[in-house]
């Protein structure tokens, strides 16, 4: 039949025994009717009212055909794979190509799904079974057994970058060389991928393959077009994020999400794309300081790296301030210097002036007080001496100065420049001059303006000269035709001086009404708090290339960051391709001054990929392929049929009709009321009525929640250990909490409960996807959850991993969890409310886990507090820690503890009181206003 399959094909053989089993059971009769002999009845019961059957009946007997042949079904092991067709079939070796690239996570587990239904379907077949995934690096592929193919095929995972297939058409040919007339099956998402034209020449060449071997080809798409979004430049002080798709395929709304550096949203909004349309904008309008403080831009419930966005320091708007040192006569509309560089800022950076008629010195230190990144001078001349320090010291503590040339710098003598000028000005084109107007050459690799193509119709006419020095190649970023310095820039501390040796208005050139001016100005400013771009002078005299960033975090495929992979490799400053295998998406450099790397370009989009080059081949979906095992249908219809079976025997042998002796016996009908009418017993203690409270029960009252798993033991020890642990706050603190509730996380909301208790129960199914989802929004938005593995006894250092832990490592696998620590000695959790030093529960072995704290400043004795309330999303445990806070309905322990100290269970309960009260206060006893009075608890 097609599609359909058997693991065990010889148990069929056991089918031809069916005719004798109907010979056996139709001569074998039913059990005789037992009469009874009641004495006084002797002569009327001689001859019985009813007669037993000789032989079985025919009923009967098919019944129980029926069970037997249900059985050597079920025993053979059926298999329906509708979609696939088998897949070729016969004993050729199947070929299993799957995409995992950027677009794969939102649906890798169908994938998975699909892709090992095949793996275990060529097993059934006796095939030999070859994996290629798609997004790796290409190598040759020879066919290995199914179960090291299924090995392959678990080792796979999404890949954050797109990338080509066609290097993978020669390990294809070399395989189907060796295989002819072998099976292959394609599990693809549609998108074209890196470039439309690589796609195209992959499914040009798997078509000329595929017929030049005699092969067969399926191809199962996915149910669920992905879309990705992907943040673009800075349009008008917004930021633009763009949600692309392959092709209209129904997904026309969403939401797009701009996130902060711990996960926090800033800011959402919606987007719809028309029916026909692949290409929506969503622009972020937003505050300064809010814009700034976007690291991270997704499309929501988008499992996917292609749907992740980073933002680094290059997608922050500077905050600028313009100063220009002439007379107020001179700062005229549409002619004033600060008119063009205000026109050329406004597009990227937040521009800010001067407000009233002040002096020089005034408007410096206003602009300095409103904390702007960058300090624009236009043809300031001399300072006095103390605007020049704390001009000094804005740039000494990161800040950027751009200086523009004029006649009031030509003339003065200001050391707040990068390099020695020379007094006066060098005219160009003029009666008395020799030189023509000069124009920029084409800039240098270590320049940050590298890339950028100077148009041959700027002219220069006058500029300022640098005094020849055995640093000035070092400090020059652009220079006119004839290698006069025409921008020079020097690193302060931890900032920079740059200047144009030109002023920002036309008078001494046309710079200022090129496009070029305005790229120039966005390299410089996007600069402001960063890390060295320039070129370098090295030890032999050469000029060094520009700086590499060595990746610091990186995505995976599904858009979670992590630690970067051992092939991933640093970047240069510059760098503004797409994300690869060999630098991954991710951040690079240090976290002041790094750079993102994306999946897509802004300027990328996606396109569908074409299949008609393949012919006529055999396509579905990945829900269509759904392979369905028949066994566990055909054992329950043996179940079933047994019972009627059974049934069927009383009925002849006459056991059902006793019943009717019972007629006439009231005092037998109400025992067996009675019984029947007994409650089940109840269990230890009930389920408390606020176990599921509604939405406005818990707005209105803080109560602890607990994770229900479905296994009745662990349920109830995490219900009596909050229970207790409620009624320990109640007693010792100020907060006086609600009764516990139990929570289902793909359904209730958890928005209401500052922390959530999660007992990991290795025999209860992993949570479904939309339960993740939800415990990672939770976590995001500032909650905490507790898992506790409750496995110290059993989980040994150094040795494997418990089921427990299997199974919690399992579950986090595709949330942002970060980086974890175990607690340290100075952690808040060990002040909130008592002093502690550890967290035991039922056991004291266990290590518990938080976020880890930023590093301590250099040279400082502690580490700082966090930013915000900087409570751990997370804590890990291994203690049972409900099982030490469980008490009974009389307050007494209802789990023993091990261990032999006395004290354990006090200690344990004041560990889970600085849980909650650090979960709602956060550190603020990271202050150091508390650090005597704790001193002084401990007797220091």
């Amino acid at each position: 039949m097609l599609g359909l399959t058997f693991a065990a094909p010889l148990a069929l053989a056991a089918l031809v025994g069916l005719p004798a089993l109907w010979i056996l059971l139709r001569v074998t009769p039913p059990r005789p009717r037992r009469i009874d002999f009641p004495p006084l009845a002797l002569v009327a019961d001689l001859l019985p009212q009813r007669q037993t059957p000789a032989r079985t009946p025919p009923w009967l007997l098919i019944l129980r055909m029926l069970i037997a042949a249900a059985l050597i079904l079920a025993v053979a092991g059926p298999v329906w794979s509708p979609g696939g067709a088998g897949f070729g079939g016969g004993k050729t070796p199947l070929l299993v190509l799957l995409d995992n690239g950027a677009t794969a996570a939102h649906d890798w587990r169908d994938r998975l799904r699909v892709a090992t239904d095949a793996v275990e379907g060529a097993a059934r077949d006796g095939r030999a079974v070859a994996v290629i995934g798609l997004a790796e690096p290409a190598a040759p592929v020879d066919a290995q057994t199914p179960a090291a193919a299924l090995e392959r095929l678990r080792a796979l995972a999404p890949r954050p970058y797109l990338s080509p297939r066609d290097p993978h058409l020669q390990s294809i040919g070399t395989f189907l060389d060796k295989n002819r007339a072998a099976a292959l099956v394609w599990i693809t998402d549609g998108v074209a991928g890196e470039t439309a034209d690589a796609a195209g020449r992959f499914v040009k060449g798997l078509g000329d393959l595929v017929g030049g071997a005699g092969a067969s080809l399926t191809v199962l798409k996915a149910d669920r077009p992905p879309a990705l979004g992907l943040a673009a430049s800075d349009a008008g002080g917004k930021l633009v994020a763009r949600v692309l798709r392959a092709a209209p395929n129904g997904r026309d709304v969403g939401v797009v999400r701009a996130l902060d550096q711990k996960g926090l949203p800033l800011a959402e909004r919606d987007f719809a794309l028309k029916p026909d349309a692949t290409v929506a904008e969503v622009a972020f309008d937003m505050p300064t300081e809010l814009r700034n403080g976007i690291s991270r831009i997704e499309i929501a419930n988008e499992r996917s790296a292609g749907a992740v966005s980073l933002v680094d320091e290059r997608g922050r708007r500077r905050r600028v301030g313009l100063v220009f040192g002439g007379t107020l006569d001179q700062s005229q509309p549409l002619l004033a210097p600060l008119y063009y560089l205000s026109r050329a800022l406004d597009p990227f950076a937040d521009v800010q002036q001067p407000r009233g008629a002040i002096g020089l010195s005034e408007s410096i230190n206003q602009l300095l007080d409103n904390q702007v990144s960058v300090l624009v001078l236009a043809d300031v001349g001399a300072l006095d001496d103390k605007t020049s320090a704390r001009i000094a010291k804005f740039v000494d503590d990161g800040g950027l100065l751009l200086r523009f040339a004029g006649p009031r710098l030509a003339a003065g003598n200001d050391p707040l420049v990068p390099v020695r000028l020379r007094r006066g000005g060098r005219t160009l084109g003029g009666t008395l001059s020799w030189d023509a107007p000069k124009t920029v050459a084409p800039f240098p690799p270590e320049s940050p303006f590298a890339g950028l193509t100077p148009p041959a119709d700027i002219g220069v006419r006058r500029q300022i000269l640098a005094e020849p020095d055995g640093d000035l190649p070092g400090k020059t970023w652009a220079s006119l035709q004839d290698g006069t310095p025409i921008v020079t820039a020097q690193k302060r501390g931890q900032g920079r001086i740059v200047l144009f040796h030109v002023t920002a208005d036309t008078t001494w050139s046309n710079l200022p009404l090129s496009g070029l001016f305005i790229d120039m100005l966005r390299r410089v400013v996007a600069l402001a708090g960063a890390g060295p771009a320039e070129g370098t002078q090295a030890a032999d005299g050469s000029r060094a290339r520009v700086a590499v960033l060595a990746p610091r975090a990186t995505l995976d495929g599904f858009g979670v960051l992590g630690s970067p992979p051992a092939s991933a490799t640093a970047v240069p400053a510059d760098y503004a391709d797409r994300g690869s295998r060999e630098h991954p998406p991710g951040f690079y450099g240090p976290p002041d001054g790094g750079i993102s790397v994306n999946p897509l370009k802004p300027d990328d989009r996606l396109a569908a990929l074409d299949f008609a080059p393949l012919g006529a081949v055999g396509t579905g979906t990945l829900a269509g392929a759904k392979t369905v095992d028949l066994r566990p249908g055909l054992f329950s219809a043996a179940l079933l049929f047994l019972v009627l079976d059974t049934l069927a025997g009383l009925w002849l042998g006459g056991f059902l009709g006793r019943l009717r002796s019972l007629r006439g016996r009231p005092a037998a009908l109400l025992i067996a009321a009675f019984v029947l009418a007994l409650p089940a017993p109840p269990a230890r203690a009930e389920q408390p009525a606020a176990n599921r409270p509604n939405g406005i029960e818990s707005a209105l009252i803080t109560r602890l929640a607990y994770i229900v798993t479905g296994d009745a033991a662990v349920d109830e020890a995490s219900r009596a250990g909050l229970t207790g642990l409620t009624q320990m706050l109640a007693a010792r603190t100020a907060l006086e909490p609600g009764e516990p509730a139990g929570l289902d996380p793909a359904k209730d909301e958890l928005a209401f409960y500052p922390l959530i208790y999660w007992p990991i129960a290795a025999n209860r199914p992993q949570p479904s996807e939309a339960a993740i989802r939800k415990i990672d929004a939770f976590m995001r938005n500032g909650g905490t959850v507790l898992f506790d593995t409750r496995d110290a006894l059993t989980n040994r250092p150094g040795g494997p991993p418990s089921p427990e832990a299997t199974y919690l490592r399992t579950m986090l696998a595709t949330l942002e969890v970060p980086e974890l620590e175990p607690v340290p000695a100075d952690h808040v959790l060990t002040k909130a409310f008592y002093l502690v030093d550890s967290f035991p529960g039922r056991y004291a072995t266990g290590q518990t886990w938080v976020e880890t704290l930023p590093p301590a400043a250099e040279g400082g004795e502690r580490r700082p507090a966090r930013a915000g309330d900087g409570v751990s999303p997370i804590i890990i445990t291994s203690n049972d820690l409900a099982a030490a806070w469980a008490v009974g309905r009389r307050g007494e322990p209802l789990y023993p503890i091990t261990g032999g100290d006395q004290r354990q269970r006090e200690m344990a309960f004041r560990g889970g009181v600085n849980i909650v009260i650090y979960t709602l206060t956060g550190n603020y006893k990271a202050d150091q206003v508390h650090v005597p009075a704790l001193l002084e608890r401990l007797g220091q």
